[in-house]
């Protein structure tokens, strides 16, 4: 396992916020599946999952006005009637993620997933999962009144508890978005990815801290 810690000290969380696509499960497939059947819908061209997974990471309120125009809401419900056909079937838990939430809720830590899948459709999944009694809330895409990277969806997380964002709250993600929401929501964010991150892709949103591996998170979080 390697890490590389930024300047600033990882302080033991009140909150963990996680990312969910990606982050504690496997769900490019799905997701590709489904935009390459509403591009055919649409006489598009298909992306490769390459471009998936660069592509795809702003909600689709943000994202589909760029891609279909003015018919981007016609479009996210072909979209959503491809995706909704067997996400559930076909989701599956990234390695070590089921015991990584369960021992980090075992340990008392409140946690919330934030999202940019709409809202309902995630919370089927973590249903789906068995997960909805490990965490405290579900926030998707259209829950707050803007999606990452802004910072309502980590503020709606965090509503009715006693926990305010700071560096002792860690927003856990694999790509950039998620760190952008970090910085905006004043949490603190750990990249969760196989490859370090690079100043080309974060920019001025670089990670406060990077693990390799999600298993890494309890011991870290009993420090």
């Amino acid at each position: 396992m390697g890490m590389a810690r930024s300047t600033k000290t990882i302080t033991r969380p009140k909150a963990i916020i996680f990312d969910w696509d990606n982050t504690l499960v496997d769900t490019w497939v799905v997701i590709h599946d489904a935009l390459n059947a509403t591009f055919n819908d649409w006489g598009m061209e298909k992306w490769t999952i390459e471009e998936t997974k660069t592509r795809v990471a702003h909600s689709m309120r943000d994202s589909f006005p760029s891609i279909f125009g003015d018919d981007w809401e016609r479009a996210g419900k072909e979209f959503y009637g491809h995706f909704e056909k067997n996400h559930l079937e076909r989701l599956t838990p990234l390695p070590n993620a089921e015991s990584v939430v369960g021992e980090l809720f075992e340990i008392g830590i409140h946690m919330a997933i934030v999202s940019n899948k709409t809202g309902r459709l995630l919370r089927l999944e973590v249903e789906h999962l068995g997960w909805d009694k490990i965490f405290k809330s579900v926030v998707g895409s259209l829950d707050a009144a803007h999606d990452k990277p802004a910072p309502d969806p980590v503020l709606l997380a965090l509503a009715g508890s006693t926990i305010n964002p700071g560096n002792d709250v860690w927003f856990v993600g694999d790509a950039a978005i998620d760190m952008q929401c970090a910085k905006n929501s004043g949490c603190f964010g750990i990249l969760v990815h196989k490859n370090p991150p690079k100043i080309a892709e974060f920019g001025d949103f670089m990670p406060d801290f990077h693990t390799d591996e999600l298993c890494s998170l309890p011991n870290l979080a009993k420090t």
